[in-house]
């Protein structure tokens, strides 16, 4: 029998088997449309295959709180006709397993903190920038929670004094997600983030945006090591800009261990949450 897996992006869908060392043994992707058509694809993956356990790693913002009337809810998403979906009963429904349900950067977070960048560790931050911008922490081996999941792609940060961008949010304006994301930087600039060159001026804004609140994440949770994920982070130049940003805004005002070391691509790279909801699956049994 196996571990299930669904990442649940706003773009995509990936559903993998995982073995019991967290391997993945067979992976699907498809792009997330209506939740009718992307669960159809969903069950059939996964009818295929004997199940143990299903970790789910959702795009949100979700209902975690098992306390709740709309637990296992995507709530109030601004993706077309997911909001107010039962995401956990839809798989409940169809798979008489334990089921795990969380965001997919709290499964990538716990993905990186057992096997990956921040192995040996017993906390960490992880950070994606893609699409949309989201984090996830594990605090003492644990993730963190409260009433709900953290929202770490909505903090307010200041704009950079030269970028009159008004942001893209939809609740917010800008926000950190409505300056920063792959999205915001498309609509400020006419194309895609990984058409600019390296020295174009749209990287001194994203890196000012990533390092305000990475300052903001350290000085609240104090995480062992930083992880950079999401696909505006593929551009490897922002590293070494985040990292002299973070110095400046800090100010020597507490110490920080080495820069270079401490905010890093993850380990586990796109596989992340994926082996995140393998161990979210584990822990159900």
């Amino acid at each position: 029998m196996y571990y299930g897996s669904i990442e649940a992006g706003g773009t995509k869908f990936v559903c993998a088997i995982g073995d019991a060392d967290f391997n993945v043994v067979e992976r699907v992707s498809f792009p997330t449309t209506t939740p009718e058509e992307t669960f159809a694809h969903v069950f059939a993956f996964f009818d295929q295959y004997a199940l143990k356990a299903i970790g789910i790693g959702s795009f949100g913002p979700i209902d975690i709180n098992p306390a709740s009337s709309t637990y296992g809810y995507i709530t109030t998403t601004p993706k077309p006709q997911w909001g107010n979906v039962d995401f956990l009963g839809a798989v409940k429904a169809r798979y008489e397993v334990p089921i795990g349900f969380t965001t997919d950067v709290n499964a990538a977070a716990l993905g990186e903190q057992r096997l990956g960048a921040a192995k040996g560790l017993s906390s960490c931050l992880y950070l994606t920038v893609g699409t949309g911008i989201g984090g996830g922490a594990v605090v003492n081996g644990q993730l963190l929670s409260g009433y709900s999941h953290p929202e770490m792609g909505h903090i307010i940060i200041h704009p950079h004094p030269e970028d009159g961008f008004a942001g893209i949010c939809p609740y917010h304006g800008n926000c950190f997600e409505g300056l920063a994301s792959g999205p915001a930087i498309e609509a400020r600039y006419g194309v895609k983030a990984d058409q600019l060159s390296e020295s174009h001026t749209a990287w001194d804004f994203v890196a000012l945006y990533i390092a305000q609140a990475v300052m903001n994440y350290v000085l609240i949770l104090s995480p062992e090591k930083v992880i950079l994920g999401g696909g505006v982070m593929k551009q490897e130049h922002l590293f070494y800009m985040i990292q002299t940003e973070l110095a400046e805004l800090m100010a020597d005002y507490v110490a920080l261990p080495d820069l270079e070391t401490y905010i890093v691509p993850p380990k586990l790279g796109d596989d992340a949450a994926t082996i995140g909801c393998f161990m979210l699956a584990e822990s159900m049994i």
